[in-house]
């Protein structure tokens, strides 16, 4: 089950929410990053949303659909 990154945010709340978005549509996600983020300014970093490289393509289709 390797990870990849479906989206990178550079709001953490953002990044939060679409994390949400993933798991109520039964896509496990979870977030990289966010503790720096949280340290330095999500806006420099960027938190990464990562999910199973499997459901990368239903992830990205789902979050372009906003």
């Amino acid at each position: 089950m390797p990870l990849v990154v479906a989206a990178t945010l550079f709001d953490a709340n953002a990044a939060a929410i679409a994390r949400g978005r993933l798991e109520a549509a039964g896509i496990d996600a979870v977030l990289f990053d966010a503790g720096i983020a949280s340290v330095i300014g999500s806006g420099v970093s960027g938190v990464r949303l990562m999910v199973d490289e499997a459901d990368e393509a239903a992830a990205r289709a789902l979050l372009a659909d906003e």
